[in-house]
């Protein structure tokens, strides 16, 4: 196969033409995203037109700060609810367009300054539930949400302990929260006393991030949740709200039930279910590949034919409230993104759009899927993408870290490892211990293990690709945002000779420091994952131990060129984790390079900074470890 011509960065992280398209209930238009001054904002088309898909599409949304990324139809097709903050700071505001009304500005239905609030959708198509913590950080509460009017009414507040708030369609509320000794209670508010109600108690240490997936059932009785009680492998059961008796309702063999959506806002939740009914109609699970499992069947006949539009992974999926009408998008490790209609009373099917047509997925690298075993025996799964049309053989190679850590990287288009393919570099993603998806065992082998076994497993991966052939010890680079970030930092003062270059995006330089400077209202649920993975700060013995891990500490080891990326308002990754580093960097004659954005937070969205950030990474590899 030919090298391909290079790719323009711009060309690769431009905004997609369309994106996230969604069936409206009634079935008769779609809603997307689609830039308009250079941002992401919400469109709708109709379905039905002789006209090509779009010709007709109207702008409904006018923000020319930030991209939207989250909007969701109301039940009777009348609005079209979304989020969006302000520069990053993951303040969140739930705000109302009208469709039928589109030259009228959307409207911000949570105008509460330094509060975060996001929304679920009630079976009265004119109420949403919004949860909100305008009241206290630290402390998220639940109202009810005239969508029309605006008007919220206070149904419960968070009595201190509450982590979340799963609601069912018809209202009834219900709770998580952490106990005292770190496990993770299912309650359920009793409306009459306004009061919370043991339902069940889970070991917290099997619950990393919580009960994920969670999910009200329609009639209010039961809750599925993803479980590993008694297992190793994440399934769903359905919990009595009275007994808080588990019983099982799907699982596979092998696979987790698919993990992304727990962190990533944009990635398809793992429990389908219908859009009239709300039952569960199907599952997703994640191994090397997605695997839908569908739990009804009329799902099971739609899928059938879904899955055979695209060779792709089924990414998100909306249909009409008679469930005859779908819109589905595919996610392919070469093709950024095909949304299609389909009509399963009639049987047509259509390409709606591509999300980057001026892409050709013949010049796009595909991802392998590889298994690595580590120094201790543990089997790791990642992917590796080679270059096209170039022998893969002693190759300069990215190892590429996924954040989280309790995440995981999977089989998709991602514009970052185009991009170095493209350039000649092969890339490595390796799926430590630790990440999420593959089994309760894998994540805790994890504990006590950051700049550990954690590292060790990226460096078993890196020896793993030399000893195949396919990268050159010489030219290796690591690069990763949020853990990422840190592991890159890791890599240069703990392993420093390994790396020939460095790049940390959003990456935390000190483990005390980081969860000190966490959101209020996260600090209090830290148990299960930072606290009880890498140690709590408040306790000198355990502070001394973060210390020792964290590269902040051994700055006098980092001799690789070093790239540093960060966003001004970061929440989460404060620019503290970086200036620090930085200054301590240049204090002593170090030359590194840092790129700091004032309108960004943990992750660049803005497509002008994505640009200039992918430009310096280009010209930073090319640099040191590239042709120059």
């Amino acid at each position: 196969m030919p090298t391909p011509e290079l790719i323009s960065v711009d060309d690769l992280f431009k905004l997609p033409a369309r994106a996230q398209a969604a069936i409206s209930p009634d079935g008769t238009r779609v809603a997307y995203l689609a830039p308009w001054q250079d941002r992401l904002n919400v469109w709708v088309a109709a379905l039905d037109s002789d006209a090509e898909f779009g010709a007709d599409a109207l702008r409904v949304t006018a923000d020319e700060t930030r991209s939207i990324l989250h909007f969701e139809w109301t039940d009777d097709s009348r609005w079209l609810l979304y989020l969006q903050d302000t520069g990053g700071d993951e303040n969140w505001h739930v705000f109302r367009a009208d469709p039928q009304n589109p030259s009228e500005p959307a409207v911000d239905l949570t105008p509460f300054p330094g509060a975060m609030s996001v929304f679920e959708l009630l079976a009265d198509p004119g109420k949403a539930m919004v949860y909100s913590n305008k009241r206290t950080p630290t402390l998220v509460d639940v109202y009810e949400m005239d969508i029309a009017t605006g008007e919220l009414t206070l149904v419960a507040e968070n009595p201190g302990t509450v982590s979340g708030w799963p609601t069912s369609r018809s209202g009834e509320l219900f709770a998580t929260a952490l106990t005292s000794d770190g496990d993770v209670e299912l309650l359920q508010w009793e409306t009459s006393t306004r009061t919370l109600r043991s339902i069940v108690t889970f070991d917290g240490a099997d619950y990393t991030m919580g009960l994920f997936p969670i999910t009200v059932t329609p009639d209010g009785t039961g809750i599925w949740i993803g479980s590993n009680d008694g297992t190793d492998h994440t399934r769903i059961v359905r919990v009595d709200v009275i007994t808080g008796e588990q019983t099982h309702v799907d699982s596979h063999p092998t696979y987790d039930v698919d993990p992304r959506a727990c962190v990533y806002r944009e990635m398809p939740q793992p429990l389908i279910l219908d859009r009239h009914s709300r039952d569960l109609i199907g599952v997703r699970y994640l191994g090397e590949r997605q695997v839908v499992q569908a739990l009804d069947p009329q799902f099971a006949a739609v899928l059938e034919n879904l899955e055979k539009l695209s060779d792709g992974d089924l990414n998100a999926v909306s249909s009409d409230l008679s469930g005859q009408r779908w819109v589905v998008n595919f996610t392919h490790d070469r093709e950024p993104g095909l949304t299609y209609f389909y009509d399963h009373g009639t049987g047509e099917s259509r390409l709606l759009f591509g999300s980057h047509p001026h892409l050709t997925a013949e010049d796009m690298a595909p991802m392998k899927p590889v298994t690595i075993r580590s120094r201790d025996g543990l089997t790791l799964h990642g992917y590796l993408t080679l270059p096209v049309g170039v022998e893969p053989k002693n190759l300069p190679t990215v190892l590429l870290v996924h954040g989280g850590p309790w995440v995981r990287d999977s089989w998709m288009f991602i514009p970052a490892v185009q991009l170095l393919a493209n350039r000649g570099y092969s890339v490595l993603q390796v799926n430590f211990r630790g990440s999420a998806g593959y089994g309760k065992a894998f994540t805790k082998a994890a504990i006590g293990e950051f700049a550990g076994k954690m590292h060790d497993d990226l460096i078993d991966g890196v020896n793993w690709a030399v000893d195949q052939g396919y990268a050159d010890p010489e030219r290796v680079a690591i690069f990763g945002g949020s853990y990422g970030g840190y592991a890159t930092l890791v890599g240069v003062t703990f392993t420093p000779a390994v790396f020939a270059a460095a790049i940390d995006y959003v990456g935390i330089s000190d483990l005390s420091n980081f969860m000190r400077t966490l959101p209020e209202i996260a600090r209090p649920h830290l148990a299960n994952n930072w606290h009880l993975f890498v140690g709590n700060p408040d306790d000198p013995e355990q502070e001394a131990d973060m210390l020792a891990r964290s590269p902040i500490t051994k700055v006098d080891q980092i001799r690789t060129p070093l790239l540093v990326i960060q966003g001004a308002n970061d929440v989460r990754v404060v620019q503290a984790e970086s200036d620090n580093l930085v200054e301590a960097l240049r204090a002593r004659g170090v030359d590194v390079e840092y790129m700091v954005k004032d309108d960004e937070g943990h992750g660049f969205v803005n497509p002008d900074n994505v640009i200039d950030m992918f430009r310096a990474v280009d010209r930073f590899l090319a640099e040191h470890i590239g042709d120059g």
